[in-house]
């Protein structure tokens, strides 16, 4: 069957509103990757089928249009969709009225009315009555829609519910946008094929990544704006350490600097939200319902966000602290409205589909690139062509490296081979995101995780990173350098940002040249010439300073520990575990000057 036919058959009973919230010039027809997924499927009619496709490029659309498609050909006699969250679960049921298929959002058990063609329900529901659904599934031919089917990996006992609940479907559609996960737990009804060198990667039937997406304008393109500064906070052995948020640093300190700079109380947050909201106006000339979202890490952090919005701002920002029945009106009001600010804590990360967000404050310490992917698709979705999207970021070396790999797609790994002492960023504490997706926001404990005290922040803009390009030269919060990139207009073609974003770093190189050294109070280079230092670069430092001063040993005849007192009195800094980059440096160069004294 060709796609045209496949399109023709299943959607000649759609709403002519449908889909209601696609991009310029797909109103009333798939996009081109929906047209092709159908068509695959329609080909091999598979009893399984995962598509793979970015965030917001309509993987809704797609799935429902298939849905109409099997009910219509009797292939089918119901549908079950299964969503991640309860906001999500009410989302889906919503589209699916709006093509003439009724799914009932509030069943939980018993007879179905027969109104309804299926039901939406979460994976927490599954998990809590499998059964029920497997004999659902058994009763009638059902189609079953995972929705971000990986979160069917978070525990165990989800996946094996949904393995239980589902294995008697007629047709199982498994859907994602981020199909990646830290963990080896296997993801249920995905195909693992062994590569060549004996690992098992997940198989997608259809894949849609960003990359192509930003291609054919069906999502927006994203300029990242990262901003460092000075932090001052006191370690809970009572030492004070300074750092610049971006400079090399160990683990512990990133994350102590990194929750420095989001502490309400300082002026990193404030000088951020400042920008952001500068941001926000610009594009609102090209984009005038378009609003801001701020992702935070707890309920009282949110809370004091919101407050300082409304000062910077003088309106209100809309507060969504759990997802609840309340949080999702919050959410469905916001995204009906012209409101410029909303404040969530980070469950929101798959839980709002609001396509007029443009702008975002990521003001949360998770560093998985499942969750920040999932972040930055809420900003993501185009209605029309050459909208922008704008997010405000620290400078922390994982999230630089997201930010510059957002066109990089990947599969779920099974049977990851673990190297002894191995830096792997997707190691990174799956707890993280199952945290982040809870449905009540409370108090995780994480604050205890580094116990220490936020003394002093302050905000400096560092650099826009876009299309794997960094550009820009340090500048203080509201002076004209900042402005430039601030003030980039809202509606753009990818190219044209490119563009623009060089004239902007040629314009800033040449005024800085201008101004007396005197003057130069900030790091006068581009940010490409300013790499931003991993852990794995500052362990290799640590490593050289404890090789060099085991040499010196053996010259001195003083004991390692002597030694590592004596260069912390003379270079000054915290023990080598917490020492910045620049301090490990001047140890090392202070170690081989003694050494060549000795000669």
């Amino acid at each position: 069957m060709t796609t045209t036919a496949a399109t023709n058959s299943s959607s000649h009973h759609l709403s002519p509103a449908f889909p209601g919230r696609a991009p310029w010039g797909t109103a009333n027809k798939l996009r081109a990757w929906q047209e092709g997924a159908m068509e695959r499927y329609l080909q091999e009619q598979p009893r399984d089928f995962l598509a793979v496709a970015t965030p917001g490029a309509g993987k809704t659309t797609f799935a429902l249009t298939l849905a109409s498609w099997l009910l219509h050909h009797h292939v089918v006699q119901q549908v079950t969709v299964v969503a991640p969250t309860e906001h999500l679960k009410k989302q889906w049921a919503e589209a699916a009225a709006r093509i003439g298929i009724k799914l009932d959002p509030e069943y939980s058990a018993g007879p179905l009315s027969k109104e309804y063609q299926g039901v939406a329900v979460t994976y927490a529901g599954v998990g809590v009555r499998p059964m029920l659904h497997r004999n659902r599934s058994e009763q009638r031919k059902t189609l079953v829609i995972l929705d971000e089917i990986h979160h069917a990996g978070d525990s165990k006992s989800w996946g094996e519910a949904c393995l239980e609940a589902f294995e008697p479907a007629t047709r199982r559609l498994a859907l994602t946008g981020t199909p990646f996960r830290s963990d080896t737990n296997p993801i249920p009804f995905v195909q693992y094929e062994e590569g060549n060198d004996g690992i098992r990667r997940s198989s997608a039937d259809y894949t849609y990544g960003y990359g192509s997406a930003l291609g054919d304008g069906v999502v927006r393109p994203v300029i990242f704006l990262s901003y460092s500064g000075n932090m001052r906070w006191r370690t809970k052995a009572g030492d004070e350490i300074a750092a610049r948020l971006g400079e090399p640093m160990t683990k512990d300190a990133v994350s102590q600097a990194w929750r420095t700079a989001l502490d309400p109380r300082g002026e990193w947050m404030p000088s951020v939200l400042r920008a952001a909201d500068a941001r926000l106006t610009e594009v609102r000339k090209g984009i005038p319902d378009a609003g801001a979202l701020v992702i935070a890490s707890d309920q009282e952090s949110a809370r004091a966000y919101a407050k300082l919005i409304r000062e910077i701002t003088g309106s209100k920002a809309t507060l969504v602290l759990s997802d609840d029945t309340g949080a999702s009106k919050r959410i469905d009001d916001f995204a009906a409205s012209e409101d410029r600010w909303m404040v969530a804590v980070r469950m929101v990360s798959e839980g709002v589909d609001v396509p007029r967000l443009a702008v975002g404050v990521y003001a949360t310490t998770i560093s998985t690139p499942l969750f920040f992917a999932q972040a930055v698709g809420r900003f993501v979705r185009s209605r029309r062509r050459g909208e922008t999207a704008s997010v405000f970021l620290p400078t922390v070396p994982d999230l630089l490296g997201f930010a510059n790999e957002m066109e990089v797609e990947r599969d779920h790994v099974l049977d990851k081979p673990k190297k002894e002492g191995e830096e792997d960023p997707y190691a990174e504490s799956e707890k993280e995101m199952d945290e982040a997706n809870k449905e009540q926001d409370e108090d995780t404990g994480e604050q205890e995780q580094f116990s220490f005290e936020a003394l002093e922040s302050e905000a400096v803009f560092d650099r826009v990173l876009y299309d794997g390009a960094e550009f820009g030269m340090q500048a203080h919060p509201g002076s004209e350098e900042e402005q430039d990139y601030l003030g980039i207009p809202g509606l753009l073609e990818p190219d044209q940002v490119q563009l623009l974003l060089q004239k902007r770093q040629a314009r800033q190189i040449a005024h800085s040249r201008k101004k007396p050294d005197s003057d130069a109070d900030l790091l006068e280079l581009p940010a490409e010439r300013r790499p931003v230092v991993s852990h794995k670069e500052m362990m290799e430092l640590r490593k050289q300073l404890n090789t060099l001063v085991g040499a010196y040993v053996h010259q001195s005849g003083k004991p390692h520990g002597v030694l590592h007192t004596e260069l912390r009195r003379v270079c000054g800094g915290p023990p080598s575990a917490e020492a910045t980059a620049g301090q490990l440096r001047q140890r090392i160069e202070k170690v081989k000057e003694w050494a060549t004294r000795m000669k």
